[in-house]
C-alpha cells in the first residue's frame, strides 16, 4: 500500500506530479526553437535581406564597408558550410534561452508558461521572422534582456550564466552601432538610476554590463584589423546621418544658402536632389557618379557639421519628428522581399553551393506577403509600447522598484533610444522598430502573468 504524506498525497502522486513536470519541460526546449525557424522551414532557406550581402562579403573582399559589421560578418561565415542552418539554430536556442532565463529570474520558471507565452510572442510579433533571418536585428532585443539580467539580476544568475551574458552581449552590440547605441544608452542610465535605486541596480552586475561595451567595442576593432588591415572603426555614420538630413530637406537648403560660393560637388545638383535617403544612398542617383562614399564622405561630413551649427532649432525639430516617427514604425518585413540583387549576387559569387536552394526558395519567387501578418504585428507592437509605459508611469506614481517595474522602465528607454538613434541618424524605418518591439511585448505579458498570479494567491481559500 502506497505512504501517505501530511497532506494526504501518496508517494506515488507526487512521483506522478515529478514526472510530468519533467515531461513538460522538454515541450518548451522541442516546440518553442522549431516554430522560430518556421518562417525560414516553409521558405525552404533562411530568410534574407537587403543587407544580408554586404555582411557576407566582408570576409571575401578584406575591405570595410559602411554600415556593415565585419563580427556579424564572420558570424555568417562560420554557418556557410550548413547553409546558414547553423546560424538559425543558434538564434533561435538563444531566445528559448533569453525567455527562459528572464522568466526565471523573475520567479515566473514554469515549462507550461514559457510554453504559451513564447508561443504568443511566435504568432504575434516579430521575433520568429528574426529568428528565421539572416541580420543582425535579431541580436537587439536578446540583448537588452541579457544586459537587464546581467545589471540587475546578479544574485540570481549562475557564474557560467554571468559568462554566457556577457559574451552574448558584448558579441550582439559588435554586430550593428545601434544595438551598441542602445546597449551603452542603457548602462548610461543605469550608473544614474543606481543613485536612487541600489537595491535594485548592485555595482558589480552595473559593471559586468558596462563591460559588454568594451568587450563589444574590442571584438569589432580586432575583427576589422584582422580582416581589412585597419584599426578603426566601421564607417558609414556620416553617410547615413546626411541621408536623413537629405530626406528632411536641410542639405538642399543648406546647399541653395552656400552654392557656388563654397566649390561643393553636389552644388550642381541642388535643385534634384532625391527626396528620400535611400534614393539617393542606394538607388540611381548622383552620389554614384560622385564616387559614393568613397568620394563624397568628406563632402557629406562637412555638410552635416555646418547644417548642425546653422541650422539648430531646424534640427531639433527634425530630430524629435524622426524619434516620434520611428516609434510608430514597427511593422514586420521591411526589406525582406523577392528584389535582393545584390544580397543574390554575393552568394552566387562566394557561395556558389548554395546558388540552388537559395533560387529555389519561396522568398525567392515572391510568395512572401507581409500584409496579412501586419494585420495582427502592428496593432499588438503599438498596444506593447503604450501598455509597458503604463506599467512605468503606474510604478512611478505608487512608487514602485519591483523587478517587472524595473524591466518595463528598461524595455521603454530602450524602445525610446532606439527610435532616437535610428530615427535621427538613419531616418524612420519599421525594419528598426521591429527588431526591439516584441520585448515590450514580452514585458506586457510578464506583468499580466505577475499580477494575476498575485490576485490569484490574495484570494481567501474557501472551505470545502
Amino acid at each position: 500500500m502506497a505512504q501517505t504524506g501530511d497532506a494526504g498525497i501518496t508517494n506515488t502522486q507526487i512521483l506522478d506530479a515529478r514526472t510530468a513536470e519533467t515531461g513538460s519541460a522538454w515541450l518548451p526546449v522541442l516546440i518553442i526553437p522549431l516554430f522560430l525557424v518556421a518562417p525560414a522551414l516553409w521558405n525552404g532557406y533562411p530568410l534574407l535581406q537587403w543587407d544580408t550581402g554586404g555582411y557576407l562579403a566582408r570576409w571575401y573582399e578584406g575591405y570595410l564597408v559602411p554600415s556593415r559589421s565585419t563580427v556579424f560578418g564572420l558570424y555568417l561565415h562560420f554557418g556557410e558550410g550548413s547553409g546558414f542552418w547553423i546560424n538559425l539554430a543558434f538564434q533561435a536556442l538563444a531566445t528559448l534561452w533569453i525567455l527562459q532565463l528572464t522568466l526565471r529570474v523573475l520567479g515566473l520558471n514554469q515549462p507550461l508558461r514559457l510554453l504559451w507565452i513564447g508561443l504568443l510572442l511566435i504568432l504575434a510579433t516579430a521575433l520568429p521572422w528574426l529568428a528565421s533571418m539572416l541580420l543582425t536585428d535579431f541580436f537587439a532585443g536578446p540583448a537588452v534582456l541579457a544586459l537587464f539580467i546581467l545589471a540587475t539580476q546578479a544574485d540570481r544568475t549562475s557564474g557560467l550564466e554571468k559568462v554566457a551574458l556577457f559574451v552574448f552581449t558584448a558579441f550582439a552590440s559588435a554586430t550593428h552601432s545601434a544595438t551598441l547605441g542602445v546597449l551603452f544608452g542603457l548602462c548610461c542610465v543605469g550608473w544614474i538610476a543606481r543613485h536612487f535605486v541600489r537595491d535594485r541596480i548592485s555595482l558589480s552586475g552595473l559593471m559586468q554590463a558596462s563591460g559588454t561595451i568594451i568587450a563589444g567595442a574590442a571584438m569589432l576593432l580586432a575583427a576589422n584589423f584582422a580582416l581589412s588591415g585597419q584599426f578603426a572603426w566601421t564607417p558609414g555614420g556620416v553617410g547615413v546621418a546626411f541621408g536623413r538630413m537629405l530626406q528632411d530637406g536641410i542639405v538642399t537648403q543648406y546647399l541653395r544658402d552656400h552654392c557656388p560660393q563654397q566649390k561643393l560637388k553636389l552644388c550642381p545638383y541642388r535643385n534634384e536632389l532625391p527626396p528620400t535617403a535611400d534614393d539617393f544612398l542606394w538607388g540611381k542617383s548622383m552620389f554614384n557618379t560622385l564616387g559614393r562614399f568613397e568620394g563624397m564622405n568628406d563632402e557629406m561630413g562637412f555638410i552635416v557639421e555646418h547644417s548642425l551649427a546653422e541650422y539648430p532649432l531646424w534640427q531639433a525639430k527634425a530630430a524629435a519628428a524622426a524619434t516620434v516617427e520611428q516609434l510608430m514604425h514597427v511593422a514586420t518585413g521591411e526589406g525582406t522581399n523577392g528584389w535582393l540583387p545584390h544580397t543574390y549576387g554575393i552568394i552566387e559569387r562566394y557561395v556558389p553551393s548554395q546558388s540552388k536552394p537559395m533560387r529555389a526558395a519561396h522568398q525567392q519567387h515572391w510568395d512572401i506577403d507581409f500584409a496579412l501578418v501586419n494585420w495582427l504585428h502592428v496593432p499588438v507592437a503599438l498596444g506593447s509600447m503604450l501598455a509597458v509605459a503604463a506599467i512605468v508611469g503606474h510604478a512611478i506614481w505608487r512608487r514602485r522598484r519591483d523587478d517587472v517595474a524595473l524591466l518595463a522602465a528598461t524595455v521603454t528607454l530602450a524602445l525610446f533610444g532606439n527610435a532616437l538613434i535610428c530615427g535621427v541618424i538613419s531616418g524612420p524605418h519599421d525594419r528598426y522598430g521591429a527588431r526591439l518591439v516584441w520585448i515590450a511585448t514580452f514585458t506586457a505579458l510578464i506583468a499580466a502573468v505577475r499580477y494575476f498570479s498575485t490576485e490569484k494567491s490574495d484570494k481567501p481559500l474557501r472551505a470545502a
